[in-house]
C-alpha cells in the first residue's frame, strides 16, 4: 500500500489500498471505470493542496490525476479559449496565460494545485474567481458513463462551492476551458491589498505580469507559496472560508466584538443583503494568532492565520484537533460557526 502523505501538500494522510497513476484521459477514465465495476471507492487526487485525508487512510483506489496538455483557440471579441487537461500544474497554466498576453487568470498566481481541481471549489483569490472566466468543464459522468461538457451556467458556481463539489463524487472532471481577454492590462484590481502593492487606485489596471509579480509577492509574505524552506507553506491554504452573513448575524458579531473591545468589523458585500467577513479576523479576535499551538506538530503558521500547518511529525489528528479548538473558540466568541475549506477524506470536524 502507498503511504498518501507525499501526495498531499500537508504531507498528511496514511495509506491507499491500491493507487493508480493517470497520465492519459482514456487511463484516467479506465481507472474509474474499473474501481467502480469492482465496487471499490475511488478517490482522486491531484496536487493534494485542498485535502485531509485520515491517518487510516482511504480503503480503495486513489488516483492520482497527472494528465496533461493546453491548447488556444480563437474565441471572438479580443478573447482566446484556452482549453487545460485537468492535471496540469495551475501555477504554470496562470503562467502560460500571462505568456500569452491573456488576462483573467492573474490574481490566481501561485495557487498550488492541478487545473482539474479549480472548478470544484470555484477557486479564488485577489479579487478574481475562476467562474468569472469557465465556459465549459469537460467531465466524466460516473453515473451515466458518459463523457460531457457542463457550460458554466449549469456549473453552479458559488463562493468556494461549484456543481462538483456538492454533486460529490459523480463527476470525474478531465479538462476545463477559459476564456481570457488578448490585452496586455490586467483585469481591473477589485483588491485593496493588492491594488497597494501595485501602487494603483481600486478599479485600475495594470501589466498582467505585474499582477502576477505581486500576487506572488503578498503569497509568499502569507506562506501561501509551495516553498520547501519555508515550514508554513507545508498546509491546505485557507483551512476555513470567510463566513457570509445576514444583517442580523452581522449584528451579534458587532456586539460581540463591541463588548470585547475589538473594534470595527471588517465586511465585504456578498450581495443579496449578505456580507462576508474575514474568517482570519474572527479568528485572531478569539485570541488564536500566529503561531498559535506551536512549538507542537500541528500549529497556525506564523506569517497567516487561516492556515493550519504541519510543523513537522503532525498527524492528521494534531490537525484536527487544532481546527476543532479553533472553530469552538470563534463559535464561543462570535457566535459564527467556521466551515473547513479543504476536502477532508475519512475524517470530519
Amino acid at each position: 500500500m502507498t503511504d498518501l502523505a507525499g501526495y498531499t501538500t500537508l504531507g498528511l494522510g496514511g495509506p491507499a489500498k491500491a493507487l493508480v497513476v493517470a497520465s492519459a484521459e482514456d487511463g484516467l477514465i479506465g481507472a474509474v471505470r474499473a474501481a467502480d465495476a469492482a465496487g471499490e471507492p475511488v478517490l482522486l487526487i491531484g496536487g493534494g493542496s485542498n485535502l485531509v485525508i485520515s491517518d487510516q487512510g482511504f480503503d480503495g483506489t486513489v488516483v492520482h490525476v497527472n494528465t496533461r496538455g493546453v491548447s488556444f483557440e480563437r474565441g471572438g471579441d479580443g478573447c482566446l479559449e484556452m482549453a487545460v487537461a485537468a492535471g496540469e500544474d495551475w501555477d504554470d497554466v496562470v503562467a502560460a496565460a500571462v505568456a500569452e498576453g491573456l488576462a483573467g487568470l492573474e490574481c490566481l498566481s501561485g495557487i498550488p494545485g492541478r487545473a482539474g481541481a479549480t472548478p470544484i471549489q470555484n477557486v479564488g483569490a485577489y479579487g478574481q474567481e475562476v467562474a468569472e472566466v469557465i465556459t465549459g468543464v469537460r467531465v466524466f459522468d460516473r453515473l451515466t458513463g458518459l463523457t460531457s461538457v457542463i457550460p458554466n451556467e449549469r456549473c453552479c458556481f458559488r463562493y468556494r462551492s461549484s456543481l462538483f463539489r456538492s454533486a460529490g463524487p459523480r463527476y470525474v472532471l478531465l479538462g476545463v476551458t477559459f476564456r481570457l481577454a488578448r490585452q496586455a492590462r490586467s483585469m481591473p484590481v477589485r483588491y485593496a491589498e493588492l491594488a497597494s502593492e501595485l501602487g494603483v487606485r481600486m478599479g485600475e489596471r495594470a501589466g498582467t505580469g505585474e499582477v502576477r509579480s505581486a500576487v506572488l509577492k503578498i503569497r509568499a509574505r502569507k506562506g501561501m507559496v509551495l516553498s520547501p524552506g519555508d515550514p508554513d507553506s507545508r498546509s491546505a491554504g485557507s483551512f476555513f472560508t470567510n463566513p457570509v452573513l445576514s444583517a442580523a448575524q452581522l449584528a451579534q458579531v458587532e456586539a460581540a466584538a463591541r463588548d470585547a473591545g475589538a473594534g470595527q468589523v471588517p465586511r465585504f458585500d456578498a450581495g443579496d443583503g449578505l456580507v462576508k467577513v474575514p474568517a482570519a479576523w474572527l479568528i485572531e479576535q478569539a485570541g488564536f494568532g500566529k503561531g498559535h499551538g506551536g512549538p507542537g506538530p500541528a500549529r497556525v503558521s506564523s506569517k497567516h492565520t487561516l492556515a493550519l500547518v504541519n510543523a513537522g511529525g503532525a498527524t492528521t489528528a494534531d490537525l484536527l484537533a487544532l481546527a476543532r479548538e479553533i472553530r469552538e473558540g470563534v463559535r464561543a466568541a462570535f457566535g459564527v460557526t467556521l466551515e473547513p475549506e479543504p476536502i477532508l477524506i475519512g475524517v470530519s470536524l
